[in-house]
């Protein structure tokens, strides 16, 4: 079964870095573009990056753009975000998500409805 799976997330306090990792089993998603959104309680699920299937294009949201960096290595079919000056307003729960049929320049691909599989999500809290 297809699986996406979230690990480093945590507390971490305002001012700090934190590298997150999507790890996927099941099935190979070398050539999926896949992404990662956050959702806070009573909001919609928002975009906060992605990454093309071979990895060398990347999109990021207006609001994180200079601090994260999106990247994989599909060898280990494993996705990355590097969060790097955390913000209160950072704390969300960070999924990562794959899309088989979305490519990198669609705008679908900042959209959740552009993804086949997604991960159960894991906390970030950042503290001030």
């Amino acid at each position: 079964q297809e699986q996406l799976v979230e690990s480093g997330g945590g507390l971490v306090q305002a001012g700090g870095s934190l590298r997150l990792s999507c790890t996927a089993s099941g099935r190979t998603f070398s050539n999926y573009a896949m992404g990662w959104f956050r959702q806070t309680p009573g909001k919609e699920r928002e975009f906060v990056a992605a990454i093309s299937k071979s990895g060398g294009s990347t999109k990021y949201a207006n609001s994180v753009k200079g601090r994260i960096t999106i990247s994989r290595d599909k060898d280990k079919n494993t996705m990355f975000l590097q969060i790097n000056s955390l913000k209160p307003e950072d704390t969300a729960v960070y999924y990562c998500a794959a899309s088989r049929f979305v490519g990198i320049t669609l705008p679908e691909i900042t959209t959740t409805n552009g993804y086949n599989y997604w991960g159960q999500g894991i906390q970030v809290t950042v503290s001030s």
